[in-house]
């Protein structure tokens, strides 16, 4: 009986940490794309230090 138990919440602590890796992919993933587009300024809309830097 006991072994069924300690089984069943391993089991469930496992599916937990997979589901914390979904979750947690899909936040980088969101984060990856957001800084992604935050790179990508047009030269005309860029400030003073980022013509700086490209110069």
């Amino acid at each position: 009986m006991r072994d069924r138990r300690s089984r069943g919440a391993r089991d469930e602590r496992s599916e937990e940490v997979e589901r914390q890796r979904e979750v947690a992919n899909g936040i980088d993933a969101r984060v990856r794309a957001e800084r992604e587009k935050a790179v990508i300024v047009p030269d005309d809309q860029a400030s003073g230090t980022e013509r700086a830097r490209d110069a």
